[in-house]
């Protein structure tokens, strides 16, 4: 495997396991109150699926390279681990200032993946 496989092999391994980590710690703060299909916690879920596709499409067609790659997965990271500590504090909600804050994240980090991108 060449460097750039192996980098992203360990990117996604550290994204998973971070997923896995909050998921369970979510589970223990909060048994039965997780609330499935809430629209805050859906906006923020798909934003971060639509940047993580547009960051693979990027790396795919050659725009983004992998230290831009590593980059933009470790924000995106940030930002799901940051949602993950807020919907455990309000039993699987976010309020609306806590999606605020994460929609300014996810615009600063889209707006880096567009000129990226466009410049490559």
């Amino acid at each position: 495997m060449n460097t750039k496989t192996t980098l992203r092999f360990s990117l996604m391994g550290l994204l998973v396991s971070a997923a896995f980590a909050s998921s369970a710690a979510m589970a223990q703060a909060t048994p039965d109150a997780t609330v499935p299909g809430h629209p805050r916690v859906n906006e923020v879920n798909q934003r971060l699926d639509n940047q993580q596709n547009r960051i693979q499409n990027g790396v795919k067609d050659g725009q983004i390279n992998a230290k831009q790659e590593a980059r933009d997965e470790k924000q995106d990271s940030n930002i799901a681990q940051r949602e993950s500590a807020d919907e455990a504090k309000h039993n699987g909600h976010l309020t609306k200032q806590e999606q605020k804050n994460l929609n300014k994240s996810e615009n600063h980090d889209s707006r880096r993946i567009h000129r990226q991108r466009k410049a490559g």
